[in-house]
């Protein structure tokens, strides 16, 4: 008659466990598989950190043009990533925010040598032929005299745009974006999702343009040039439209957009509060940001953000949602979010102190010097290299001579 197909695969999971029954494993197994998670649940540092970490680092960024600094900036953020990045696709979008920034870098030199710079110069590297343009387009010109002034005033401003957004690469390499939506308060979760779809389409694309191309590779087709480029876009394409359709089912099935029954006046007040925190916040900036709005910058930045956190706490009243295995705000996270806000405080004060060490001038063209304290602040930011975990060095689900593989695999939830 035979073995039912049922004991069969019943017995091949025996075998295949060792002995063990194949419904969840012996007790010790459980054990340590429980054992396992928790041990990655505590070596996991909060997203949060990474993304206040790298957006503090930009900010200081935004507080000098002096090229050694903004060179210095990128080299702490690149050491953290390249010591810190985890094994997972999310984190190989590194290398394309360093390759926008430095197509940043070159665009903007190109513009300052086809179209002119507003900066006077007299140090003449080459003469383009100049376009002749009509009366109404005075003040624009095209080819000409350009100069060494003006290309580097070009440069000291691209480089602070290229270190923004390395620094927003790293927090793209750095922190796990679905465990950083779950890290939202209810009233962002909404919006949290939107700008986690959109933030891991850059990461997916990279990773399905490097696997197609390794897959026509191996079928020995050309993976380079423009027909190459054709022929992987569309399969792209293809898994991008699957994977939102996936997305949307996935949400759906997930009760996004559910909301629970509040009374009128609490939503009122929920949007009074969040509005003109909002505003609040906005405004204290652009006072900190401006000369003339010093004095009253903090103080209206103060209460804007107050506002702000008591808006996002009724509105979080609203969505019927709830967090399975919460990521802790430990120590390790303040420090690595004290050493972020520690740089873009120490340039601030840098930037009012000596003005003319971060800034440096073009007119006449001279060479920018690394101030020292300064350079020390942005030192800085290599604390989370030392005080956060390594990442693992082996892929997941690799089993080493050191580490045996536990017979339960654990997977994160999503």
């Amino acid at each position: 008659m035979g073995v039912p197909p049922r004991e069969r695969n019943r017995a091949w999971g025996r075998v295949a466990a060792g002995g063990a029954p194949s419904g969840g494993g012996t007790p010790s197994a459980r054990a340590s598989a429980t054992a396992l998670a928790r041990h990655q649940r505590h070596d996991a540092l909060h997203p949060g950190a990474w993304w206040l970490w790298a957006l503090a680092l930009g900010t200081a960024a935004t507080r000098t043009t002096n090229p050694l600094l903004l060179a210095l900036l990128v080299t702490v953020s690149a050491y953290v990533v390249i010591t810190r990045r985890p094994h997972a696709p999310w984190s190989r979008s590194y290398g394309a925010f360093v390759k926008l920034a430095l197509a940043v870098i070159v665009i903007r030199l190109l513009f300052t040598a086809f179209l002119g710079s507003p900066i006077p110069g007299t140090h003449t590297l080459v003469t383009l032929p100049e376009v002749p343009l009509p009366d109404w387009a005075q003040g624009i010109r095209l080819g000409g005299r350009v100069t060494a002034e003006g290309l580097a005033f070009a440069l000291y401003d691209a480089m602070k745009l290229a270190a923004l957004l390395i620094c927003v690469g790293a927090a793209n390499a750095l922190a796990n974006p679905s465990r950083l939506l779950k890290s939202l308060p209810g009233a962002l979760y909404e919006m949290g999702v939107a700008v986690v779809v959109a933030l891991t389409f850059a990461p997916n694309l990279i990773a399905d343009v490097q696997r197609l191309r390794a897959a026509r590779r191996l079928r020995g087709r050309p993976d380079r040039g423009v027909r190459g480029l054709l022929q992987v876009g569309l399969p792209v394409l293809e898994g991008a439209l699957e994977r939102s359709v996936a997305l949307a089912a996935a949400m759906d099935a997930r009760g996004y957009g559910r909301t629970a029954r509040v009374p009128a006046p609490v939503r009122r007040t929920t949007a009074a509060l969040t509005l003109g925190g909002l505003l609040g916040v906005c405004a204290g900036t652009y006072g900190l940001l401006t000369a003339a709005g010093g004095t009253y910058g903090i103080p209206v930045l103060v209460a804007g953000v107050a506002a702000a956190v008591a808006g996002l706490w009724l509105g979080g009243r609203r969505t019927v949602r709830t967090r399975y295995r919460p990521d802790r705000w430990d120590a390790r996270a303040w420090l690595v979010t004290a050493s972020g806000a520690a740089v873009a405080a120490l340039l601030f004060l840098a930037a009012a102190r000596d003005p003319a060490a971060l800034r440096p001038g073009v007119v006449p063209l001279t060479a920018p010097t690394l101030p020292l304290w300064p350079a020390a602040a942005v030192l800085v930011g290599l604390l989370p290299a030392f005080v956060t975990p390594a990442p693992e060095t082996s892929a997941p689900g690799t089993i080493t001579p050191e580490t045996p593989a536990p017979r339960t695999a654990v997977k994160e939830p999503s």
